[in-house]
């Protein structure tokens, strides 16, 4: 498909033609060697003949002399351009130059008379033509920003245009990307051990969500992308791998809102020997950890809140919260009066199934009230049947789920490893199941007949973590490429 054209890119593309009847390539294969422009203005005043690279951001005419400011990934530099420094071809191409366009250069560095460090330019070369003209975005005197590229479709669609021109926008990515790193660090300092488990699963488990539905053509065989890896994880520490972890996508085929995504980032770990009660210590490290990457200190703004991020967290019994803020006994009431309150309240018609409506409930009187870091725990048997109940109270799990400022940020059990105990549960989800037809996953059951150590599991979704470290008010601004409907 040609490219779609109007009188801006026709005029460049009437440029780019100039210029390969010039003889030159304007798509050239590599780049002469070059300097960062950090390292440039690092260097400071000096007649050694340096070279450097990037996209040109300004550009201002005076006669025979041009400047122009080009910018890398660390940084921008003023480019003094005179007529009598460069051959006649190189001037004959900066006539056909324009914003947005990628050039290499060679000179000196002097500072005018106003101030600034420039490179005194004496040959010059053309790397990329850019044939879409680049937004314009000025920063005045003041810092404020005028001409900002801010409507959120456009920049999740071009997240180029996005990245090259918010300075925010790219400092929050660079943010994920260090607190990635920070939590694998402090893992593989730990012993952890990180693995790589199917994405493709002929049964999907580990949550309740509906998955994506695939077909493998030559095995004839129905499949799914993954909803969580928990069921692989734990096989491996049965296999005896007792500190494992998988930072990856899972995918989960419902809604769409601020908190949700179908395409996100889930940590999932788990460890031998341990419980719910150590999973709650592995959580604050890991804030811990991703907090100093992100470069934040012990109190971040969130959403106008001052979060204290400094352990311990909070704990808060889901029972007693829940009847505190809703002024009712609502584990007393009936599976139909829930129901109906949960549709009074506008929260959804077609729940019928009891746990679904005690979280909806939960999420509407207790989670926007929680802001500072909190674990909510000892959730009831009935909300949580993967997980242990406690020895003094069966009816009660050892469960907890971490909040920060109205966002769940974690799950986390002591791991159940009864094996029949765990195939009942199991059995009666598959038969409630419209994909699992009944199905089990009894590999994962093998590995628990065999014997899984008592152990602690923690998931923990990474976006929304990177969410409140960056200040990002929607999880699509920390997902380089969200899903989008389709244009039209």
């Amino acid at each position: 498909m040609a490219i779609e054209e109007n009188e801006f890119i026709s005029n460049r593309l009437e440029k780019l033609d100039a210029i390969r009847e010039m003889g030159i390539s304007p798509y050239p294969p590599r780049t002469p060697d070059r300097s960062p422009v950090e390292f440039l203005r690092t260097t400071g005043e000096t007649e050694e003949v340096l070279n450097t690279s990037g996209r040109i951001a300004a550009m201002r005419k005076h006669g025979k002399t041009v400047f122009c400011d080009i910018s890398d990934s660390t940084g921008r530099i003023q480019l003094f351009i005179n007529k009598k420094n460069l051959d006649d071809t190189g001037w004959e191409l900066l006539g056909k130059l324009d914003l947005g366009d990628i050039i290499w250069v060679s000179g000196s560095l002097f500072v005018t008379r106003t101030g600034e460090l420039s490179v005194r330019v004496v040959s010059l070369v053309l790397l990329v033509k850019a044939v879409r003209p680049v937004p314009v975005v000025k920063t005045d005197a003041e810092g404020h920003v005028h001409d900002a590229v801010s409507d959120p479709d456009f920049i999740y669609r071009h997240r180029s245009l996005d990245l090259m021109l918010n300075e925010s926008s790219r400092n929050r990515f660079i943010a994920r990307s260090r607190i990635i790193t920070a939590i694998r660090g402090y893992l593989d300092s730990d012993g952890f051990l990180e693995v790589e488990t199917p994405i493709l699963q002929q049964i999907y488990g580990g949550a309740a969500a509906d998955p994506f539905v695939s077909h493998y053509n030559s095995m004839d065989d129905q499949c799914y992308l993954r909803i969580a890896t928990e069921l692989y994880l734990k096989r491996l520490v049965a296999g005896g791998i007792h500190r494992v972890y998988e930072l990856g996508k899972d995918f989960r085929n419902e809604g769409v809102d601020r908190t949700h995504s179908p395409e996100f980032t889930q940590l999932e770990l788990y460890e031998a020997w341990t419980d719910y009660q150590g999973m709650m210590t592995r959580f604050e490290n890991i804030v811990q950890a991703a907090a100093q990457a992100a470069g934040v200190g012990p109190v971040v703004n969130y959403a106008g809140h001052d979060i204290d991020l400094t352990p311990p967290f909070k704990r808060i019994p889901f029972v007693a919260a829940l009847h505190e803020k809703s002024g009712e006994k609502l584990f007393e009431w009936s599976t139909e009066k829930l129901s109906g309150l949960v549709s009074s309240l506008g929260l959804g018609d077609d729940i019928n199934e009891r746990p679904a409506l005690l979280d909806k409930l939960f999420d509407h009187y207790v989670t926007p009230g929680i802001i500072q870091p909190s674990f909510v725990v000892d959730y009831p048997v009935e909300l949580s049947p993967l997980a242990k109940q406690k020895a003094d109270d069966p009816g009660i799990t050892e469960r907890f789920e971490a909040f920060i400022a109205g966002l769940e940020l974690a799950n986390a059990f002591s791991e159940q490893n009864d094996p029949v105990y765990q195939r009942k549960v199991l059995e009666n989800q598959a038969a409630h199941s419209q994909h699992r037809r009944g199905v089990v996953d009894n590999e994962f059951l093998y590995a628990l007949e065999v014997g899984m150590p008592p152990a602690g599991g923690l998931g923990i979704g990474v976006d929304r973590l990177v969410m409140i470290l960056t200040g990002a008010a929607s999880i699509r601004d920390t997902i380089l490429f969200p899903y989008l409907r389709r244009e039209q």
